[in-house]
């Protein structure tokens, strides 16, 4: 038994355990019952990268002299492929030497960037709805959350009406989260948004930081908020292979901005980790590298297929939601006679034995609102709507 006299740091207070950390155990337990959930919540992708990819790993990993500590800053060969991807696709041109960062993940980037621009009581301005972790780590490090809206009616695009009146009202206001195309709505990313954001970081001198690992799911256009003109001097973008490469065990992302800006992320960066194993990064390398024809099997013509699924449980559910939404999730309304959000997800999970996930851990505006995760192979999903049908025909 922990001693009653020591007390865990007040920063624990301020945050809850993640929703889905808590929730999987109880899914766990349920299965461990013989209750076979279905998770349709978590967007894991469930495909392997290419095959060069795994090649590659296994190439290095085989080597003697590849196991040792890595640089921070990255191998050469990671950030100009990293700088590659992002002429190949997004058309911005980035020094692979001095603009860009490798990333074990957009998470401790979020972390990274906190540390290196936002002092404790400083404030940073947080979608709603939006990543839990953009409030949960600034709150952690001491910064202040206020939250700007996004809304269905407005394609859930940034009011900048309201940023400007925020602005107008709050002082010391270090940083903006955005995340397009958008988690959890699917609102398409928009070069008139981006232009937006970058003006308002230059009028108010603040840092926009976007988040952009969607950009490929269920998406024909490429866009980065780095194609602004000037938006380097301002903004900072995070990609990640999570989702676009089928990669989220292998921890690799990025971060682009200008140098002097990377250079201060470093800083933080080094006195938190070391380098990434040799064999991951160079395999990553390799994936920077994939064909069109992968992009396209792995992150459209897979996804469309499971999506026509998932909008059907929509359907049965009573949900409505839009048809142009991109990534790998489906956004939906409830119905107006559903009293909450969490009385339909436990029906379906304890019922229809279905774990998908309601909108409010994003945020209050995403109240009425459920998701579902496309990172499930067809069959499963397929057998998700029979389940949903039978309990719904059932009166569930």
């Amino acid at each position: 038994m922990a001693n009653k006299r020591i007390e865990p740091a007040d920063r624990l207070s301020l945050v809850s355990e993640y929703y889905f950390s808590r929730k999987l155990k109880e899914v766990a337990q349920l299965n461990a019952e013989g209750k076979d959930i279905i998770s349709l919540a978590i967007g894991s992708p469930d495909m392997p990268p290419s095959e060069k990819t795994i090649e590659k790993l296994c190439e290095v990993a085989h080597q003697p002299n590849a196991h040792g500590y890595q640089p921070t800053m990255g191998t050469p060969e990671l950030r100009e492929a990293m700088a590659r991807f992002y002429k190949r696709w997004y058309d911005v041109d980035l020094d692979a030497k001095t603009e860009l960062l490798p990333l074990i993940g957009s998470k401790e980037g979020i972390l990274h960037v906190t540390l290196a621009f936002v002092n404790p009581g400083d404030k940073v301005l947080v979608p709603n709805p939006g990543y839990p972790t953009y409030t949960s780590l600034s709150k952690i490090l001491g910064a202040d959350v206020v939250y700007y809206n996004l809304k269905e009616d407005n394609g859930w695009q940034p009011d900048f009406e309201q940023l400007e009146d925020i602005i107008h009202h709050t002082s010391n206001i270090r940083l903006l989260w955005t995340n397009y195309p958008n988690m959890p709505t699917g609102g398409r990313a928009q070069r008139e948004t981006y232009e937006r954001l970058v003006r308002f970081a230059k009028d108010h001198d603040i840092v926009v930081v976007n988040d952009n690992p969607y950009s490929f799911i269920l998406s024909e256009e490429h866009l980065s908020i780095l194609q602004v003109p000037g938006a380097k001097d301002c903004c900072i973008e995070f990609n990640s292979m999570s989702k676009s490469h089928n990669m989220p065990g292998w921890r690799v992302g990025l971060c682009a901005t200008n140098a002097e800006f990377i250079s201060w992320i470093l800083k933080v960066q080094s006195n938190i980790e070391s380098g990434t194993f040799r064999g991951i990064q160079l395999a990553a390398a390799e994936a920077y590298d994939n064909s069109e024809e992968w992009h396209r099997e792995a992150n459209i013509n897979t996804y469309a297929r499971r999506r026509q699924y998932a909008e059907q449980i929509m359907d049965v559910l009573g949900c409505t939601y839009d048809k142009n939404q991109v990534g790998m999730f489906l956004w939906g309304k409830i119905p107006a006679d559903v009293k909450n959000v969490e009385d339909l997800t436990e029906r379906v999970l304890h019922e229809a034995r279905v774990f998908i996930t309601p909108g409010f851990i994003f945020g209050s505006n995403g109240e009425r609102y459920i998701r579902i995760s496309l990172c499930a192979k067809e069959e499963k999903i397929k057998e998700a709507l029979c389940r949903i049908e039978k309990c719904k025909n059932a009166k569930m």
